[in-house]
């Protein structure tokens, strides 16, 4: 009996199969959700509601890079707080200085909203008045003001700062700072990593070169999509900005595809889903992202050897396993005849079928999670309206370690998008990678 054929019948037997999930299939369920999330925005999860809220950020991308302006630039991402000062000189180059990294509040421990707003204002010491603006990524679910602020509609990534949920971010460090000495600021403007990503390709466009819209995807410790909507959206049709002015017909749009439920899921994922801080939530992330995938593999490793799919001394192994994360498995999937990674040492006590079989079941996790980034990718570009033409193709700004360094994933993820945008649906892309794009994205974003 083939290790192929054993592994597709144990994943068979558990509800999972990376093939069952047709990247077409999910394109057509995302639309319909991203459509009823612009029409009325997310409702009930269990019913035919929206999940994902599709937040209008009242903005565009600019026509061209700023010059002669200096911004703080803060960048809150799933594991890393990093801060710096951007700036832009006469010809819109950008110059980034003063960078520092550290871990992002509420990771290792519950955060009151004071205690949370205290450590990002006692992060940012070193850039101290050193500029009048800031541009603030925040990684997570919020609702954008039409003056630019960002209202926490709730935590992912295992953040564990609940009292802040339902607080507006950039009144809140404001004031934050200003009990640490700071001079009032002239702004604070807050976008997710996503919207960043976009605006950085929109500013940094090579000469000579041009594109029909943008599309910002993330996928590392999280993942979401962003794209630039064509047409006024119908929940925000009454709202207007401090000065008056209704919304912009044409804006970005975050999506927050990891909130997307209507597909199907493994018992690996719901067993998962049950040990998670959020769980019911973030349904699609938690089978996509690098914080997730590690955890969903090592519970259908565990799982395989309770179902006696490898030798006695390789199961004992597994199931003694304490974790298992995402860069365990890359380290075993780009050497697995190495001895000092967490995964090839127990593979050297097993036989060469018990090594097959795991390679088998992590490749199936990757799969899946190529297929369905594929599908989140492809909605965006499609829902934009935009790449009926070669020479002006949807530009694709992608971020972030999962999608970058996860084994074969960035690879396939690129054949699914040939096939159903390319060859299916003759809608043209490129896919973009630009240094330091989060942080040149949140520095335009804040001029």
């Amino acid at each position: 009996m083939s290790v192929h054929s054993t592994v597709n019948a144990f994943l068979g037997r558990h509800g999972f199969s990376a093939k069952a999930y047709d990247v077409n299939t999910v394109i057509d369920s995302l639309l319909y959700d991203m459509e009823k999330g612009l029409d009325v925005g997310p409702g009930n999860l269990d019913s035919m509601d929206a999940t994902e809220p599709m937040i209008a950020t009242w903005g565009l991308p600019p026509e061209s890079s700023p010059k002669n302006q200096t911004v703080i630039v803060i960048d809150a991402g799933g594991t890393n707080f990093r801060s710096c000062l951007v700036t832009f000189d006469a010809n819109g180059n950008s110059t980034i200085s003063e960078l520092e990294k550290t871990s992002m509040p509420g990771i290792e421990k519950e955060l009151s909203k004071k205690d949370f707003f205290e450590a990002i204002a006692k992060n940012l010491d070193h850039l101290k008045n050193k500029a009048s603006r800031i541009g603030f990524c925040f990684s997570y679910a919020m609702e954008i003001t039409p003056d630019g602020d960002g209202r926490v509609i709730r935590f992912s990534k295992e953040i564990k700062a609940k009292e802040v949920e339902g607080s507006l971010v950039g009144e809140c460090l404001a004031k934050a700072l200003e009990e640490r000495g700071w001079n009032k600021l002239e702004k604070i403007t807050l976008l997710n990593d996503t919207t960043a990503a976009l605006l950085a390709g929109a500013a940094n466009a090579v000469e000579g070169r041009a594109y029909s819209s943008y599309v910002g995807f993330i996928l590392g410790t999280g993942m979401n999509s962003a794209y630039i909507e064509s047409n006024p959206i119908d929940k925000i049709a009454g709202l207007k900005d401090s000065k008056g002015n209704p919304p912009p017909a044409s804006q970005i749009v975050v999506c927050e595809s990891g909130n997307f439920n209507k597909i199907q899921r493994s018992e690996f994922d719901l067993a998962f889903d049950k040990t998670a801080n959020t769980p019911g939530l973030y349904v699609m992330e938690k089978m996509c992202s690098g914080a997730y995938l590690g955890p969903v593999a090592g519970i259908a490793l565990k799982t395989a050897a309770k179902d006696g799919l490898f030798s006695d001394a390789f199961a004992k192994e597994i199931l003694a396993l304490e974790k298992l994360e995402l860069k365990d498995m890359d380290q075993f999937f780009y050497a697995p005849r190495k001895t000092d990674t967490l995964l090839g040492a127990i593979a050297a006590k097993g036989t060469q079928e018990d090594a097959d079989i795991m390679f088998e079941i992590l490749d199936a996790i990757v799969e899946r999670s190529a297929r369905l980034a594929s599908a989140i990718i492809a909605a965006s570009v499609i829902k934009s309206g935009k790449g009926t033409s070669a020479a002006l193709p949807v530009g694709i700004v992608c971020d972030g370690t999962t999608f970058y360094k996860t084994h074969n994933l960035q690879y396939r993820l690129r054949g699914y998008l040939n096939e159903v945008l390319i060859a299916q649906r003759h809608l043209y892309f490129e896919i973009l990678t630009i240094d330091n794009d989060i942080t040149l994205g949140t520095a335009v974003a804040a001029c």
